[in-house]
């Protein structure tokens, strides 16, 4: 059974607190010199480590946008290639070293950080082995995902849980607001191409007038369609007006759950329990049970 969950590992952030006792720090030797410098930022090493580290990844980011441009590709596409490879070869040199410092490699390299690391060098390798994936290169903008970890993002893993808990709590009345917003988005675009369509009329199609509808609800405006009538101009304009209110709605039901959940933590819990189907924590006023409707008795704190 501890074999199995050892092995069923879930890829999730792990904490620098948690590093040394998740993946196993060793006792001495070069390896423990070695994990205190990769690890640990507290020491000089590890500070000047993690300095150097985010210099390569920036600069690594910076020949991979770059080389995108294909006027600059065209005049250092050399130079970059080369840059490219050195800071490969760099990032497989410290993932290696990461991995063979812990006791426990396979955890790192399952690890939220671990696939990171791994996406970060593979799409080189795998563009020169196989020319049909150089499409796949772009993802070396992964590597900015790391900063995460070096920044000491990780700190704030319980608040990325609360909101990511917020937005799963919220999902039915955020699907609700999607349905009434997708509702009035076709509705719009209909009426509108039925007021602008025509045989010269940018609004061709109902899916095309739906697709203006979108870019006004949502105040874009990219200006590749225009209304052309009044009453289309006016409809328009209360669209854009609407769009603003209806922003602020999904932000309003994400703070709202955050704040009852933040609540939920620091309320002191209760013992409350239903005598008809036994289930346990019931709100403190609350008069039935949210599990079965049974009557509940008159509440009184646990002393």
């Amino acid at each position: 059974m501890k074999k199995q969950e050892q092995e069923n590992v879930v890829p999730r952030p792990i904490s620098r607190s948690d590093v040394a006792t998740y993946f196993g720090k060793p006792e001495s030797g070069f390896r423990d010199r070695l994990f205190v410098i990769i690890f640990e930022a507290e020491t000089r090493a590890g500070r000047w480590f993690d300095f150097s580290l985010i210099a390569a990844i920036l600069l690594s980011v910076v020949v991979v946008m770059l080389d995108s441009v294909s006027e600059i590709n065209y005049r250092y596409g050399g130079i970059l290639n080369a840059l490219e490879w050195f800071f490969t070869v760099a990032f497989t040199i410290e993932y290696i070293a990461r991995l063979w410092c812990v006791k426990h490699p396979l955890r790192y390299a399952r690890s939220f950080f671990g696939i990171v690391d791994l996406l970060a060098i593979l799409p080189t390798y795998a563009a020169f082995f196989i020319p049909e994936l150089h499409a796949l290169v772009d993802l070396r903008l992964l590597r900015l995902l790391r900063m995460f970890r070096l920044l000491k993002l990780t700190a704030y893993v319980e608040e990325y849980s609360v909101l990511g808990s917020a937005i799963i709590a919220s999902r039915r009345k955020i699907l609700i607001f999607l349905s009434v917003v997708a509702i009035v988005v076709i509705l719009n675009g209909t009426l509108l191409y039925v007021i602008e369509g025509g045989p010269n009329s940018p609004f061709s199609s109902i899916p095309t007038s739906v697709y203006f509808a979108i870019t006004a609800v949502t105040t874009v405006g990219f200006g590749d369609i225009t209304p052309q009538t009044d009453l289309g101009r006016a409809i328009t304009s209360i669209t854009m007006l609407v769009g603003w209110s209806i922003l602020a709605v999904p932000t309003g039901i994400i703070t709202s759950e955050m704040t009852a959940q933040r609540f939920a933590m620091k309320r002191p819990p209760n013992t409350r329990t239903c005598p008809e189907c036994l289930t346990t924590g019931l709100e403190e006023n609350a008069r039935f049970c949210q599990n079965c409707g049974a009557k509940l008795p008159i509440f009184e704190r646990d002393q």
